[in-house]
């Protein structure tokens, strides 16, 4: 009987704890003979800097996804706590938490989809080019381990600024031989789901039956929400469009103010990337018609059509957030 308890505990342990880890040197039972593989069909996706203000509310979020069969929380610091908690929650994605950079590489094996809000946010009185010069490390390390170990993932970057951490991700994976635009999407998700929000408020209608298409970069005047092709169509006073164009594009500062030095947005950016990587695993599964908003390689033009995730576009700059046809089922 005590023999048939240890196997039990065995297993939750195998299955919570990643291969490398202190705890399973000690189980009965080794991960390979656990049983905890994956509780549902889906898709495999690692979230890199789970343990963090973004990355713990998208981790949660993640695990409510009927898609997800493995979920990956890798973090520097927090990562056992972060996992064991997210664990408990009867969904059917197994969660298995990685931490420090000697575990990076066993968090990425076999993903199909890497999330990447890890970095610093934003302070008060702190600029885009503060966040760069802190970011800007932190993303190629990670992306140099996607380029090792699952080449062929879909990337989600949040790490801001996107603008810049994105360029640096592709640079990365040209490096390392592995560079697919269309497998490279910067989240800018966040601009549209505020743009719904401040445009249903502005009409007075229901913010889930709103969508306006945002495109440009993701900071400031170079975001440009498209008022004039929003869903259901609508007229704006010259007073409105100004209003609401200012407000989409200083939402992030918005925020920062209100929390006093507390943080950015967090919580609004983890129900974003969380919308986003859920268009991007219905389109590895094979839905037509998944269109998003994203930040991707562009020939400098605003791309629309059924043209597989990111667009067929040259490996230039990174000019533009685009309205993208996310199709990755068709480039696996």
């Amino acid at each position: 009987m005590e023999s048939v308890a240890n196997q039990r505990i065995a297993r939750v342990s195998a299955h919570l704890q990643p291969p490398n880890s202190q705890m399973e040197e000690s189980c009965v039972l080794k991960r390979t003979d656990c049983r905890a593989k994956g509780g549902a069909p889906g898709f495999k996706v690692a979230i890199l800097g789970a343990a963090g203000g973004i990355g713990q509310p998208l981790a949660m979020l993640m695990k409510m996804n009927p898609l997800v069969s493995v979920l990956h929380l890798y973090d520097v610091v927090n990562a056992p706590g972060v996992t064991a908690d997210i664990s408990h929650m009867d969904t059917g994605a197994v969660v298995r938490g990685f931490l420090g950079q000697p575990q990076l590489e066993s968090a990425l094996i076999g993903m199909d989809l890497v999330i990447i809000p890890a970095g610093v946010p934003r302070k008060p009185g702190m600029t885009r080019d503060d966040l760069f010069n802190i970011n800007a490390g932190i993303v190629r390390t990670l992306c140099e381990g996607v380029a090792k170990c699952c080449p062929n993932a879909i990337v989600n970057l949040i790490s801001n600024p996107v603008n810049s951490t994105v360029p640096i991700a592709a640079e990365v994976f040209k490096k390392a031989g592995t560079y697919d635009p269309k497998r490279l999407l910067g989240v800018t998700m966040l601009d549209v789901v505020r743009a719904n929000t401040f445009v249903a408020e502005v009409l007075g209608l229901d913010p889930r039956e709103v969508d306006v298409p945002v495109v440009g970069g993701h900071a400031g005047v170079t975001i440009l929400p498209l008022l004039s092709q929003a869903k259901p169509p609508s007229s704006f006073t010259p007073e409105e469009t100004e209003y609401l164009t200012k407000r989409i594009q200083d939402g992030g500062t918005e925020v920062v103010q209100a929390k006093a030095g507390a943080g950015s947005a967090t919580l609004s950016m983890a129900y974003a990337a969380v919308k986003f990587a859920d268009a991007c695993l219905r389109g590895l599964r094979g839905d037509a018609g998944v269109v998003e908003c994203a930040f991707v390689a562009s020939e400098g033009g605003i791309a629309k059509g059924e043209k597989g995730a990111g667009g067929k576009h040259s490996e230039g700059d990174f000019l533009h957030q685009e309205i993208v046809s996310i199709q990755l089922k068709q480039i696996i």
